[in-house]
C-alpha cells in the first residue's frame, strides 16, 4: 500500500516536472518569437524610413513635373498650329504694333502742337507787353535859358569855385520861387540837402531812369514815396547849392540812366 502511494507520488512529481519544463520551454519560445518580431519590426521601419521621401523632395518632384507638363503643353500647342494660324497671329501682332506706334505718333504731334501754340502765345504776350511799355519823353521842369551846359569831358568854369569843373547836369535860369514841375511821371525816391547842390528832390521813372532837381528853395508839394504825374508841381527854385551860390537863381537839373548821368538837353522837349 505504501509502495503504491510512493509510486503515485513519484508519478505526480514526474508529471509536474514535465509541465514545468514545458512551461519554461514555452516561455523561452515566446520570448524568442517576441524578440524576433521586435528585431524584424525595427528592420522594416528602417527600410521604410530609407525609402520614404521628405515633403520637400516630393514638392520639388511635383514642381518639376508641372514644369515639364507646362513645357509639354506649350510645345504641343505650337506643334498643333497650322501654318495659316501662325501667319494670322503674326499679322495680328504687326497690326497691334502699328496701332501703338500710330497712337504714340499722334500724341507726339499733339504735344508738339500744344508746345508750339504755347510758345506762340507767350511770344505774342511778350510782344504786347513790350509794346505797352511807355516811352519816356521828359519835359522842361522850368521854362528858362540854359546858363550852364552838361559837361563831363569838356569842363565848364564855376564862378563860385573860380575854377574849371565837370558838370553832371544843366542849369536852367529861373526866378527865385518859380514852381518846379516833374519832368516825367514817377515816384519820389528822396528829398535831401545835398552838401554841394543844396535842397534836392530825386524822382525814379520807368526803365531805370532818374531825374534830379537841385538848388531848390522848398519841396513842400511832395513827400518821399509819393507817386507824381508828369508836370506835377514838386518844389520851387532857390539858391541853396553851395557849389553854385555865386550864380543867379536857377534849377540844377540832371537825368540819370542806370545811375549814370546823361545829357538832359538831348531828352527834354
Amino acid at each position: 500500500m505504501k509502495k503504491d502511494i510512493h509510486l503515485k507520488h513519484i508519478r505526480e512529481k514526474h508529471i509536474n516536472d514535465k509541465i514545468i519544463s514545458y512551461v519554461v520551454m514555452g516561455a523561452i519560445v515566446v520570448a524568442i518569437i517576441i524578440i524576433s518580431l521586435l528585431l524584424y519590426s525595427q528592420k522594416i521601419n528602417q527600410d521604410v524610413k530609407d525609402e520614404t521621401m521628405t515633403l520637400d523632395q516630393m514638392t520639388d518632384m511635383i514642381g518639376d513635373t508641372n514644369e515639364y507638363n507646362d513645357e509639354t503643353e506649350s510645345a504641343s500647342t505650337e506643334i498643333g498650329k497650322t501654318v495659316e494660324e501662325s501667319e494670322e497671329e503674326a499679322k495680328q501682332e504687326n497690326m497691334q504694333n502699328e496701332t501703338v506706334q500710330n497712337i504714340s505718333s499722334n500724341e507726339s504731334v499733339e504735344s508738339s502742337s500744344v508746345s508750339a501754340n504755347t510758345t506762340q502765345n507767350t511770344t505774342s504776350e511778350e510782344i504786347e507787353e513790350t509794346q505797352e511799355v511807355k516811352e519816356l519823353s521828359f519835359q522842361r521842369p522850368v521854362e528858362g535859358e540854359i546858363v550852364r551846359e552838361f559837361a563831363q569831358e569838356n569842363l565848364v568854369y564855376s564862378e563860385t569855385l573860380e575854377e574849371w569843373v565837370t558838370h553832371n547836369g544843366i542849369d536852367i535860369k529861373a526866378d527865385k520861387t518859380t514852381v518846379v514841375k516833374a519832368a516825367e511821371a514817377g515816384v519820389v525816391k528822396s528829398i535831401k540837402n545835398d552838401p554841394r547842390y543844396g535842397l534836392t528832390i530825386v524822382i525814379e521813372h520807368d526803365d531805370t531812369y532818374q531825374t534830379v532837381y537841385s538848388n531848390l528853395l522848398t519841396s513842400e508839394f511832395v513827400v518821399e514815396g509819393e507817386s507824381v504825374e508828369k508836370g506835377q508841381s514838386i518844389g520851387t527854385v532857390g539858391n541853396s547849392a553851395v557849389f553854385e551860390i555865386a550864380d543867379e537863381p536857377h534849377l540844377h537839373f540832371e537825368i540819370l540812366k542806370d545811375s549814370i548821368a546823361i545829357d538832359p538837353s538831348i531828352y527834354i522837349q
